[in-house]
């Protein structure tokens, strides 16, 4: 489930989804998430030893990254943005959010991520592409910690919402603080900062969204994801 959901890995789909797969789906999510970060990192040693402009190759390594993950968690930023800009009432903004198009403030929203991410990663190494990347996926624990409501009866959100004791969602947060602490090339320091940095943009936004929606939903995890995965870039950068 992990690899089918977060990645265009061709993998067989699970035998089942229940709360205790889509608990361990989101705990495994940055073990999932290691090809990407891998090709990101690759994409960065490459542009590097080749003198390419760095703007240039940070933008091919997260184009890589979103093609690798089938653009979802882009769509989900654009599509929260779009329904916590349009409208208070939570139906509404719900309705909005689950349409496929995007509209001015999505759009918006995604061109400056993007940006940021994009200038974050030209101005640090392959240890900040591969933090970057694995720490969005490490907070998909804490969006789907206990006591995170889902915002609606069904869809990925209703599914995983709640499924991860707390406990194991504080661990995947220590394990990756520590392995970013080895993280060549940079103080040992920053990685953990970077990790730090990620988890507390990510518990904003979620918080936010918990109040305006009355939970989670997959858009939302996406917009998580790409908000975390900024926030770590430009602190380890």
């Amino acid at each position: 489930m992990a690899f089918g959901t977060l990645t265009a890995l061709p993998v067989p789909p699970p035998g089942r989804i229940d709360r205790r797969v889509a608990g361990g789906a989101m705990l495994l999510a940055p073990l999932a998430a290691v090809p990407l970060a891998a090709v990101a990192g690759l994409v960065v040693y490459g542009g590097k030893a080749l003198g390419l402009p760095a703007l240039a190759v940070a933008a091919v390594a997260l184009g890589a990254v979103a093609l690798g993950s089938r653009g979802l968690h882009l769509d989900g930023l654009a599509d929260t943005a779009d329904g916590l800009g349009a409208s208070y009432d939570r139906g509404r903004a719900l309705e909005i959010m689950r349409r496929g198009d995007s509209g001015p403030t999505g759009v918006a929203t995604l061109v400056l991520v993007l940006i940021v991410q994009c200038g974050a990663l030209a101005g640090g190494g392959v240890a900040t592409a591969v933090i970057g990347v694995l720490t969005g996926r490490c907070v998909l624990s804490l969006c789907c910690a206990r006591g995170v409501p889902s915002a609606r009866p069904e869809g990925l959100g209703a599914t995983v919402a709640g499924s991860v004791p707390i406990p194991l969602a504080a661990l995947v947060f220590v394990l990756a603080a520590a392995a970013s602490a080895a993280a060549p090339g940079m103080a040992w320091w920053r990685g953990p900062v970077a990790v730090a940095a990620g988890y507390a943009v990510a518990g904003l936004l979620l918080r936010r969204c918990t109040r305006r929606l009355g939970g989670i939903t997959g858009d939302v995890l996406g917009a998580c994801v790409e908000a975390a995965t900024a926030a770590a870039l430009l602190a380890s950068a």
